[in-house]
């Protein structure tokens, strides 16, 4: 089975995706897939690149035309042929199309955006030493909009929608109980 974890940046995704892991336990055959691992790394090779304000080519991780799809899905394919279950996480987890049949729940991590962009600053300012005045500028400036072109739309495709502010342990029950539904055989793990 396939579970996709979309949602805006800081809504809890990856949070999520080790939730899922450790509640099927040791011998859960859960396998996860961070879309982050995706991006093309090198302008020329894929994705959509444009200039920073010094001039050097940066990649827009907003876009979803920057996923290396054809890695992610043969990554995905190998993984489904040694775990029961495998979970991506990522902004656009949702749009990636496996070769290999397989069941699939598609959960879209709701969360307000103010408690996003406060995670973000947490994980990347505080956190990380990342200057917050180029994190700010470049959610005004591209981020915010490009999550209203690209990721909020996918919520209306997903099969679920949690609610990110939630305890990740929560969550897990949540998505685990919807995917046993959608098995049709009453378990996952």
């Amino acid at each position: 089975m396939l579970v996709t974890l979309t949602g805006g940046a800081g809504a809890g995704k990856t949070t999520l995706a080790a939730a899922l892991a450790a509640a099927a336990g040791p011998g859960g055959r859960v396998r996860v897939l961070h879309g982050d691992d995706y991006y093309y790394a090198e302008p020329g090779r894929g994705g959509v690149w444009a200039p920073d304000e010094a001039g050097v080519p940066r990649l827009d991780v907003g876009d979803p035309r920057s996923v290396d799809a054809g890695r992610l899905a043969d990554d995905i394919d190998a993984a489904l042929g040694e775990a029961r279950v495998v979970v991506v996480d990522g902004l656009f987890a949702r749009t990636v199309a496996p070769r290999r049949p397989c069941a699939r729940l598609d959960v879209f991590v709701d969360l307000p955006a103010d408690l996003r962009l406060a995670r973000k600053i947490e994980r990347k300012c505080v956190a990380g030493g990342f200057p917050l005045a180029v994190l700010l500028r470049n959610y005004v400036g591209h981020r915010r909009a490009a999550h209203e072109r690209h990721v909020e739309p996918l919520r209306a495709r997903c099969d679920l929608v949690v609610d990110g502010a939630l305890a990740p342990e929560a969550l897990a029950g949540q998505v685990w109980a919807a995917a046993a539904a959608r098995d049709g055989q009453g378990r996952v793990s």
